[in-house]
């Protein structure tokens, strides 16, 4: 079967291209930007791309049409599409009923650290010899690939409550049928569709109302919206993590921590890892991983080899003593806690923080208010703020002398290479690809005479 799709670039469409293409199907596609890692993986995998939504592209008669949410009515393609009565189906419902169908399903869903979570989770099966099927919102540098189709018993499958397509506006987790569900948190986010966390706890409800009584839910025993989500209903066993009487991380180690359960200790993950949010994953993925029948000591020895996700806290190259890292933050709450991870492993050396504030929710600025604090941490901010549709400046004005805004890329990258010296620590965080600036300073700081 020829399958073409729309908007292939996203990590999600791209791991469906990705499985389509291993399942034996002609896979083809289009998408308006661009840019690594989904761009190289698509190209490695020898899957086509068009540039662009042009209806021209019904010359190439797909069999379906397999449509990602990016993808709106307006869309010449789409409208060329509907107009010929063309057969299409969304990414999720595609996935749901030629892929994870008769698979055990482990779903990872939550506002921060599902691409983690989930990596370290297909990281722990496949080490204990499962051969997981998975697609996960990033690069696990483990696999060196965003999705995988395998023979194995299990899908492990990043679950995001986003829209799944503009003609289906539920969550797309609500397709997967799960039996081992991670909860790892939930705050408000995805502003452009959901008009509060209410609305959010709707749709994660729903995701609940789905999970079999033989199922598992592995839930952040913390976190109140969640908590709150269960408290409407839940017919499925639930194990908490964060809490007493539940699994928690102990210990203060920045790389290495005991994992315990209901009071008991079940080892010590020793690993490259940074930060709280990272050891709340590692336990998650644990708890998962033992429904599936590894046992807790098998998966804290297969975590001592992880080798983490690309784009989080990745470092990129160091130039002229200064180190320059990438990381995937673009919610307050994830910026805080890179921060702090990198803190941990620094001590004292300055941390120059550059934020491109790119996800709909940040444009539109409705966590605006919670960046100053979110970024205290860092010793120097640079913002960039082409696009915002808020006043950066007086947002940050809080944090003084050390935060500066830019509107054009070529100055931010000129300000940042000129504050950076010797034994500094440039984290740069945006979910996009930020213009490649990383390579930009680098190439900046390499070249300058010190």
């Amino acid at each position: 079967m020829h399958i073409h799709i729309l908007g292939i670039c996203g990590t999600f469409m791209g791991g469906i291209a990705v499985i389509a293409k291993q399942a034996g199907h002609r896979v083809t596609g289009c998408d308006a930007n661009v840019y690594p890692p989904m761009s190289t993986q698509l190209a490695e995998a020898g899957i086509g791309l068009v540039e662009g939504f042009g209806e021209d592209q019904l010359k190439l008669g797909p069999d379906l049409w397999v449509v990602g949410n990016i993808v709106a009515r307006g869309n010449p393609l789409v409208e060329a599409i509907l107009d010929e009565g063309e057969p299409y189906v969304s990414g999720p419902q595609w996935l749901a009923e030629n892929v994870l169908a008769g698979k055990w399903v482990l779903a990872v869903s939550g506002t921060h650290g599902k691409t983690s979570t989930s990596a370290m989770l297909a990281w722990i099966l496949e080490d204990a010899g499962r051969q997981p099927g998975f697609l996960i919102g990033g690069v696990p540098r483990n696999f060196g690939t965003s999705a995988r189709l395998t023979d194995g018993a299990f899908f492990v499958i990043e679950a995001d409550e986003y829209d799944t397509a503009f003609f289906d506006k539920r969550s797309k987790f609500v397709h997967y049928r799960p039996k081992t569900v991670v909860l790892n948190n939930l705050e408000f986010d995805h502003a452009d569709i959901f008009a509060d966390l209410a609305s959010i706890e709707d749709q994660f409800h729903h995701f609940v109302r789905t999970i079999p009584r033989s199922g598992l839910i592995v839930t952040n025993g913390g976190d109140h919206a969640l908590n709150r989500v269960l408290e409407r209903g839940c017919w499925t066993p639930v194990e908490r993590f964060g809490v007493e009487g539940g699994w928690r991380a102990l210990g203060k180690g920045p790389e290495h921590f005991t994992v315990d359960f209901m009071g008991e200790g079940q080892g010590e993950v020793r690993w490259e890892l940074l930060g709280e949010h990272n050891r709340l994953n590692a336990i998650a993925a644990i708890a998962a991983a033992r429904h599936a029948g590894i046992a807790p000591s098998q998966a804290i020895a297969a975590l001592g080899n992880f080798r983490n996700v690309r784009r989080r806290l990745e470092v990129r190259g160091t130039a002229g003593g200064v180190t320059v890292y990438d990381d995937f933050a673009h919610h307050p709450t994830a910026i805080a806690a890179t921060i702090a991870g990198l803190r941990s492993k620094v001590d004292r050396s300055r941390i120059v923080a550059v934020l491109e504030p790119r996800s709909n929710t940040m444009k539109l600025g409705v966590m605006k208010e919670q960046l100053p604090a979110s970024l205290a941490g860092a010793d120097r901010v640079y913002c960039y703020t082409q696009g915002l549709g808020w006043d950066a400046r007086s947002t940050l004005a809080s944090l003084g002398a050390k935060a500066s805004c830019e509107s054009d890329l070529e100055a931010l990258v000129t300000a940042v290479s000129a504050e950076a010296r010797p034994g500094d620590h440039v984290l740069v965080m945006s979910n996009g690809g930020f213009g490649g600036i990383h390579g930009r300073i680098l190439e900046r700081l390499g070249l300058r005479v010190t």
